[in-house]
């Protein structure tokens, strides 16, 4: 609608924010007229009509099969719209139009905005499923003219009440017409079931909604005025009520067709289940992060019992064994604390990256420089977890065997991430130092050592990717680690 609008007429911007808020409410009118609806502005000549916005109901035939948008009809072809824009009223006159063997009844209302037409909204009513109306068709149909009127008098839409269509109750979720006074003259059987759900055992025809809602509600003191109020339909608002196990949520619409309220519209929907769900995720959600956190906790613990042993442990080789052990236990307690902040089973892996290498860097402080360039970005824990272990046995490596006692150098760990978000996306990692390189005739395929066992069977089995590690030039060595960013079924 934004480029339709800038290129064929002369509206502002302010004028295409009114028909933005317009749009977004008038699946409302359609589904009250059981009718489509097409919205039709003059161009910047005047000698035509662009169509910028169509919407079809929900509660009858369409009118239209084709999209009509952007279609440009010159002024004189369609007298109904002239007359709407032109004299600023309501036109219902003529025959009904046939298109394809139906009947259609077509009316214009005036779009109004501070006393300007904006445009008009072409009403189109198939007649071909016409039948005898009943109490509820009547009520629709009456509510669609209050509305029409508004529109027309530029009081509909509520400005500074944009709503989210997806969230909001809907005409065949449940409707109520109250009187001016706040009694409900009618109430559909969906909105009659929704209220039975929150206690009321008798009919609402005849009852004050607002006292009717606050009384079904538990008592919440001053806040039950409120509830009576809004309710009762006085301003356009939304809230959900709670009560007997159920949940409602209703929304109000002041009717003001001629400038004074004459009722309101209140649209109710049940969604005790879709609450109850809610909750029920939000639960799970809770119990699953308080999992991580104790995971982290008896990790820690354990990386703490690990450490107070090597301490008693007279042998360097083992307590060095039992130190890599802390590391590799610590790397895991990482990511279980940082899933443990998280709503989902995803963490940002650069912050983990980071602390693993800031942990693996204690092995030794201050003589060689650890750093990280590019972005591993948001992975799942699957992921996750065996490449903090694998990030940790290469750095440990590399730091432990590739510079000697007090050798000052760098280890730079970089990641590039293809395909984010696709199932077949990578990550390569590389794993780059500066040290004394490899031993002649060193194959990482078939070196025994425990850390690279753990790196092959980890990157190969867990993580379905490649690991290699090669001389790097001038010196140095290079470990490429290509692995799929999401886990493999």
């Amino acid at each position: 609608m934004n480029d339709l609008v800038r290129q064929h007429t002369a509206l502002g911007e302010t004028d295409l924010e009114w028909l933005h808020l317009l749009v977004s409410e008038w699946q409302l009118l359609s589904d009250l007229s059981f009718a489509d609806l097409v919205l039709w502005v003059p161009t910047l000549d005047g000698s035509r009509y662009v169509s910028v916005a169509q919407m079809r109901p929900n509660t009858g035939p369409t009118s239209y099969q084709d999209d009509m948008v952007g279609h440009l009809v010159p002024r004189g072809r369609r007298p109904l719209l002239d007359a709407a824009l032109d004299e600023g009223r309501i036109v219902r006159e003529g025959d009904p139009e046939w298109r394809e063997e139906v009947p259609v009844r077509v009316e214009s209302i005036p779009v109004r905005r501070e006393g300007r037409v904006l445009g008009v909204i072409a009403r189109n009513t198939n007649l071909l499923t016409v039948r005898t109306p009943s109490r509820l068709e009547l009520t629709y149909l009456q509510s669609a003219s209050d509305l029409a009127q508004m529109i027309a008098a530029g009081s509909f839409p509520f400005p500074g009440q944009q709503v989210d269509m997806d969230a909001s109750p809907r005409v065949g979720d449940g409707l109520i017409r109250l009187d001016a006074d706040g009694v409900v003259t009618y109430a559909s059987p969906n909105a009659l079931s929704a209220y039975h759900r929150l206690g009321l055992a008798s009919d609402l025809v005849g009852q004050h909604l607002g006292n009717t809602t606050a009384e079904l509600a538990p008592s919440r003191g001053a806040v039950d005025e409120a509830l009576v109020k809004l309710a009762s339909g006085w301003a356009p608002r939304e809230t959900e009520v709670e009560g007997n196990g159920g949940v409602i949520q209703l929304r109000t619409i002041p009717l003001k067709p001629k400038g004074t309220r004459i009722g309101s519209l209140v649209l109710c929907r049940d969604v005790t289940e879709l609450r109850r769900r809610e909750r029920e995720l939000i639960t799970k959600d809770a119990t699953i992060r308080e999992i991580h956190h104790r995971v982290k906790n008896n990790l820690q613990t354990v990386a703490a019992l690990l450490r107070l042993q090597s301490r008693r442990m007279d042998s360097p080789q083992g307590r060095e064994a039992l130190n890599e052990a802390v590391r590799r236990v610590g790397s895991i307690a990482i990511v279980h604390e940082t899933l443990s902040q998280n709503l989902d089973e995803r963490v940002e892996f650069d912050e983990i990256a980071d602390r693993v290498i800031a942990m693996v860097s204690e092995i030794s402080p201050g003589k060689v420089d650890c750093r990280r360039t590019g972005r591993f970005g948001i992975l799942d824990a699957e992921v996750a977890t065996p490449l903090s272990m694998v990030l940790t046995e290469i750095l440990q490596n590399a730091l432990e065997h590739a510079f000697a006692d007090g050798e000052r150098g760098a280890v730079e760990v970089s990641a590039v991430r293809s395909g984010a978000g696709r199932a077949d996306g990578r990550l390569l990692i590389t794993v780059l130092d500066d040290g004394r390189g490899l031993p002649e005739g060193f194959d990482p395929q078939r070196a025994g050592n425990l850390g690279l066992q753990i790196v092959r069977t980890l990157v190969e089995g867990e993580l379905g990717g490649t690991f290699d590690m090669v001389a790097a030039e001038p010196r140095g060595t290079k470990v490429v680690l290509d692995i799929p960013s999401s886990p493999q079924k």
